[in-house]
């Protein structure tokens, strides 16, 4: 396999953050730096690898809150999220207070991702999925070719995302679910937001919301 993944849990909201390598360059890329800074810069450097962006699967504070942080100290690009998101950036200082956390950096990403587009981190190659419904700009990332994907707080283990904060639409989000990530295959592992990895086939089984 091309990719190797560390998870990295920060913030209290225990939120998954990612350093994602290319095995074959030992170029990477961290997924979703939403706090603790010197705790992601830690794994970073226990993996050895030369970061060249930051990835973003939406813009909720726990996902976000040190993405301008890092990608400053790095010196690197921010992609991601989808510009449905572009609000959840802007008002990120609004975000702090409203969870109760210290106000955070706002940021204006280097790309904005679109559906259909494609992430390049070494030599492995994400596809670019919209999934709209836990945020209007949320995305998820997917490698056929390791057959991996990294879908935020749209899917997790046993649950699916939120949907009751601004923007959020519970139809919609299951919309996503069964039109962007089931048809990837059963045998597609994904990273999620929170919580422990699964398999579409997993969820497609047993998650409750899915099989209603």
């Amino acid at each position: 396999m091309a990719m190797q993944v560390r998870v990295v849990p920060v913030t209290p909201f225990v939120q998954n953050s990612c350093v994602v390598t290319c095995s074959e360059t030992n170029r990477g890329a961290i997924l979703d730096p939403g706090g603790d800074v010197a705790t992601i810069l830690a794994a970073v450097r226990q993996v050895g690898c030369a970061v060249d962006k930051v990835l973003v699967t939406h813009a909720h504070i726990d996902h976000v809150g040190a993405v301008a942080e890092v990608a400053e100290l790095l010196g690197v690009p921010i992609e991601g999220p989808e510009l449905g998101d572009r609000g959840w950036i802007e008002a990120l200082p609004q975000q702090g207070r409203m969870f109760g956390l210290p106000p955070v950096r706002s940021f204006t990403p280097n790309r904005w991702l679109a559906d259909g587009d494609r992430v390049e981190v070494g030599n492995l190659t994400f596809e670019v999925l919209h999934c709209p419904g836990h945020t209007p700009g949320h995305i998820a990332l997917f490698s056929r070719k390791d057959r991996i994907a990294f879908v935020g707080d749209v899917l997790f283990a046993g649950s699916i995302g939120r949907t009751d904060l601004p923007g959020g639409d519970y139809a919609q989000l299951l919309h996503s679910i069964t039109t962007k990530l089931l048809p990837l295959g059963d045998d597609v592992m994904f990273y999620s937001g929170h919580g422990p990895d699964s398999t579409i086939g997993q969820e497609r089984r047993t998650n409750p919301f899915l099989t209603r």
